[in-house]
């Protein structure tokens, strides 16, 4: 079995036991359990249940594990002739939740 859920504005295909890394959820602390009821699409081999927007009456139950920041990219700005340089860093925030279950 298996859902297309929409977390933090993005489309995430998940089932019972993956671990998934996620845009920073930033309510919620390490260890907490939270169900999720933006179920897009559930499908259990035989029948699928397609939403408009959402399906009704699915959930899926998912725990935190951590909050980290991935790699570090460098964002390089340069205009030839003008002697303009400009460099930029950033490291995009995010959140490894495990699915519990699929309903």
């Amino acid at each position: 079995m298996f859902a297309i859920v929409e977390i933090a504005g993005k489309q995430f295909k998940v089932s019972k036991g993956d671990t998934v890394e996620v845009p920073k959820l930033k309510n919620n602390k390490e260890g907490d359990k939270v169900k999720i009821d933006k179920v897009l699409l559930k499908s259990d081999g035989k029948t699928t249940d397609i939403g408009t927007p959402y399906v009704s009456a699915s959930s899926v139950e998912i725990t935190v594990k951590k909050h980290g920041k991935g790699e570090k990219i460098r964002v390089f700005k340069k205009k030839p002739k003008k002697r303009f340089e400009k460099t930029q860093g950033h490291r995009q925030q995010h959140t490894i939740i495990e699915v519990m279950a699929v309903k």
